[in-house]
C-alpha cells in the first residue's frame, strides 16, 4: 500500500525517484542539512517534510544528497528505506556521539564498524544474533578520508540506545541495574562511543544489500569526566561533515573505476 497523497513519492520524505543521487550523507538533525549541502555544487531544496529535510546537488559530476533522519532508530530506518526506494544505495550517517573509552576524546571523529544492537527498531528486522555491521569500502574511505584531513580518528564499535537519558542518567531509571552493567560490559569489550541510529542504519542496508558507514563527531566523554580528567564540550559538527564528504569523494572515483574495468 502506497499512503503519500503523490503516488510519485515517499510517504515519509517525500521525495521520489530522480530526487536524490546514489549516495546519500544522512545527519540527525535537519538544520545540519544545509550546511552539508553547501559542499555540494549547485545544491537544491528538493524535500522538507516532518524531520526529513533533502538537498540534492552535485559532489565531482555526480549526483548526491543529504537527508536528515531525525533522532534515535525508528525515524532513521524510514529515511534509509525510502531513499532506498528513491534510488540512493551508499549512505554515509554523520553525527555526535558521546566517548566511552579514556583516549576517546572531545573533538575526535569516530568511525563506527559495527554497532551494538542496544535498540528496539532492529528487533522487527533481524534476529539479535545477527549483527550490525558498517559496509567496508564505506569504512575504508571514511579512514582514508579523516587521515587525508589529518584528523585524530579512532575506528571500531559504537553503542547504539533508545533512550538518550537512560545513558546520562541511568541511576534514576527503574533498570538501572541493566543500564549500568551493560555500559560496565561495553566498556570492557573496547566500545568507543555511544549514539542512537547506526544499529538500525546498517541493519536495514543489511537487508536491502545496499552501502552504509557512519562518523561521528565526539561531543564529549562522560568517562573522563568521571575520572576528573579534561572533557571540554565540543558542538562543531565540520570535520565530521568534511570526512563525510572527502568519503564520497573517493566512493565515486573507485565506483568510476570499477565500471571502466
Amino acid at each position: 500500500m502506497h499512503y503519500s497523497e503523490d503516488p510519485n513519492k515517499q510517504y515519509h520524505i517525500q521525495v521520489g525517484k530522480g530526487d536524490v543521487g546514489r549516495y546519500v550523507i544522512m545527519p540527525g538533525d535537519p538544520k545540519r542539512c544545509a550546511k552539508i549541502a553547501a559542499y555540494f555544487d549547485d545544491a537544491k531544496l528538493v524535500a522538507d517534510s516532518r524531520e526529513y529535510v533533502t538537498y540534492t546537488g552535485k559532489l565531482d559530476g555526480e549526483t548526491v544528497s543529504v537527508t536528515s533522519t531525525g533522532i534515535g532508530g525508528p525515524s532513521a530506518s524510514i529515511a534509509m528505506e525510502e531513499l532506498v526506494r528513491a534510488g540512493a544505495d551508499t549512505f554515509v550517517r554523520i553525527g555526535t556521539c558521546g566517548g566511552m573509552q579514556l583516549d576517546v576524546l572531545s573533538g575526535d571523529s569516530v568511525i563506527a564498524q559495527a554497532a551494538i544492537r542496544m535498540e528496539g527498531t532492529t528487533k522487527e528486522y533481524a534476529p539479535i544474533e545477527f549483527p550490525a555491521v558498517a559496509d567496508r569500502t564505506v569504512v575504508n574511505a571514511l579512514v582514508d578520508a579523516a587521515e587525508s584531513l589529518n584528523q585524530r580518528y579512532h575506528v571500531g564499535v559504537v553503542q547504539c540506545k533508545d533512550a538518550f537519558y537512560g545513558q546520562h542518567n541511568p541511576e534514576q531509571m527503574p533498570v538501572s541495574y541493566e543500564l549500568i552493567n551493560k555500559w560496565e560490559a561495553w566498556k570492557r569489550l573496547g566500545c568507543l562511543a555511544s549514539e542512537m541510529e547506526s544499529a538500525a542504519l546498517f541493519i536495514v542496508a543489511s537487508m536491502h544489500h545496499v552501502r552504509c558507514g557512519s562518523v561521528f563527531l565526539v561531543v564529549a566523554n562522560q568517562e573522563r569526566e568521571r575520572e576528573g580528567l579534561e572533557n571540554p564540550v565540543v558542538h562543531d559538527t565540520d570535520m565530521a561533515i568534511r570526512i563525510a564528504v572527502e568519503a564520497l569523494r573517493r566512493l565515486i572515483r573507485e565506483d568510476r573505476e570499477k565500471n571502466k574495468a
